[in-house]
């Protein structure tokens, strides 16, 4: 099982910096994801010698909330630390927020030298086909279920609704990942825990493709999960994936 820590180590390092990262390795994970993201002073329509650079941040509060802290980490500068001890020792997953920008994405990782230790994965099929286009000889990645919002922070009096409309995305997701693997050409599907089933677990296997999980921070689900066969795991507190 590969030991994925999300965002670093999120739990106990605040994540998408390169303390979380490092915190991450010190604990012994085999790949790091994290979040590339353009904000609205960086959207593809604008030139590209005026737009700012790509950062490392979940959402644009979470940028906005960096750049205030003076802790604004762009994707070059954290590439650039996985060029380096202890970073080096490690893969990294590349998780892109929003479409449009991704040759840049590509060749900042060619600049970097890091081709043969990243892969990507979006919930942005635009994305992953172009990634695909491009033949960087990055693997890649499909993310589903799309979604707009982290479920496992929504307001708990809407969670209940949230749960049966989980239960039918559940049902669908096997076909929909049957009818995506050939079309993206993706070497790895990561899904959200709540949709994994045998049935799920069957069709990506069956398909030569490997399944990743996203983001268990539950040592029983962790445990329930490795009997269905997946073949990653990634946490927030990456200390589980060790027991």
């Amino acid at each position: 099982m590969l030991r994925i820590g999300h965002k670093g180590a999120d739990a106990l390092v605040p994540g998408n910096t390169v303390a979380s990262f490092e915190k991450a390795v010190e604990i012994g994970v085999d790949v790091i994801e994290f979040d590339v993201l353009w904000t609205e002073d960086g959207h593809p329509s604008i030139p590209e010698g005026k737009r700012t650079p790509l950062v490392v941040a979940h959402d644009w509060e979470a940028a906005a909330a960096a750049e205030r802290r003076g802790e604004r980490l762009t994707l070059d500068e954290a590439l650039d630390a996985y060029t380096r001890p202890p970073l080096d020792r490690v893969t990294i997953n590349l998780d892109i927020k929003l479409p449009g920008r991704d040759d840049e994405v590509v060749e900042a990782v060619r600049r970097h030298g890091l081709i043969d230790r990243t892969t990507i994965s979006t919930m942005e099929t635009s994305t992953v086909k172009r990634i695909g286009e491009i033949g960087s000889g990055i693997g890649l990645g499909w993310t589903v279920p799309k979604v707009t919002k982290d479920w496992l922070s929504m307001p708990k009096v809407i969670r209940p609704a949230l749960a049966m409309g989980l239960v039918s995305v559940r049902v669908r997701m096997p076909g929909t990942v049957r009818q995506g693997i050939p079309e993206y050409g993706v070497q790895s599907i990561w899904a959200f825990f709540g949709v994994v089933t045998p049935r799920l677990v069957g069709v990506v296997h069956d398909a030569g493709v490997k399944l990743n999980v996203w983001t268990v921070d539950d040592p029983r689900r962790i445990e329930s999960l490795l009997e269905l066969g997946v073949d990653g795991i990634c946490s927030n507190d990456p200390r589980l994936l060790n027991a």
